[in-house]
């Protein structure tokens, strides 16, 4: 029996989800995937026919939907711009890398060429991912603890959808790595569930900053989760301040990831872009 599309994306979505893709990866997937089944569903004869996953990825089809995404006529909500605003390039390079990865999945055999990133204003929830284990695994000798802890606010911000000055204020028992599942507590009541990636970059991180807390404050820990990896620098005359006492300050946060994001992949790309934009 012929696999119709709706119960392929939904097999599919549940195989991005055994297989611990993040949550706002998924959630991307299925926006997109969803809104081109809607799309092609309406240009047929019959509405209310289901279509099968192998007819839903014919070449014309895509082609269509991509068409009229770019001219806004998918779109399901007003923009700053009005209704009938063109999507943004970027998005339309979400949806492009959408068709190939879920063709990939089903294994037919079309494929869509990827324009490239040229604004860098969002990357693809795969890109994301990809960049958080580079940061996460990559050794820089002295700056390994400025390494993790950038990869792990770097995953934060892509899980969540919170910038830095979000996160920032964070302390470290917010992070609740022994809750089923893992989840970190945002604001009062507001919990987000983790996925095992991300988990293990933040207890990566916890542990690295308990190393530097046991070293420089001999135990005593303020409980700020993101914590400068170094002392910092005397102010008119004042004494070096140890790392831990006090917060890492927003701007050395966005500082570290713009340097090591640099060095791996040779253009600054801020925090924000790992923010993937799923609708426009």
């Amino acid at each position: 029996m012929t696999r119709t599309a709706l119960a392929a994306i939904d097999a599919f979505l549940e195989h991005l989800q055994a297989r611990q893709f993040a949550d706002e990866t998924r959630r991307v997937r299925g926006t997109f995937l969803t809104e081109y089944l809607e799309h092609a569903q309406h240009t047929e004869k019959d509405p209310l026919a289901p279509l099968g996953a192998a007819e839903l990825m014919e070449l014309p089809r895509a082609h269509a939907w991509l068409e009229d995404a770019a001219a806004g006529r998918t779109r399901r909500r007003n923009t700053l711009s009005g209704p009938s605003a063109r999507a943004s390039a970027a998005t339309n390079r979400v949806r492009i890398i959408t068709y190939n990865v879920f063709a990939e999945y089903l294994g037919t055999p079309w494929r869509l060429e990827v324009p490239p990133n040229l604004s860098g204003e969002h990357l693809d929830p795969d890109e994301a991912d990809r960049l958080v284990h580079r940061l996460a695994v990559e050794r820089r000798g002295a700056r390994a603890a400025v390494a993790v802890r950038t990869a792990a606010l770097a995953a934060l911000v892509a899980e969540t959808g919170r910038t830095v000055a979000q996160l920032a204020p964070l302390y470290i028992d917010d992070v609740q790595l022994n809750h089923k599942p893992p989840r970190i507590l945002l604001a009062a009541k507001l919990t987000h569930p983790l996925s095992a990636p991300t988990a293990r970059v933040l207890d990566r991180w916890l542990r690295q900053r308990a190393g530097i807390i046991a070293s420089s404050l001999q135990g005593t820990d303020p409980g700020h989760l993101w914590i400068p990896t170094a002392p910092g620098r005397p102010r008119g005359g004042d004494e070096v301040t140890p790392p831990g006492l006090h917060p890492a300050a927003v701007r050395t946060l966005h500082a570290a990831h713009r340097r090591l994001v640099l060095e791996l992949l040779g253009r600054p790309i801020r925090p924000g872009a790992l923010r993937t934009e799923a609708t426009g």
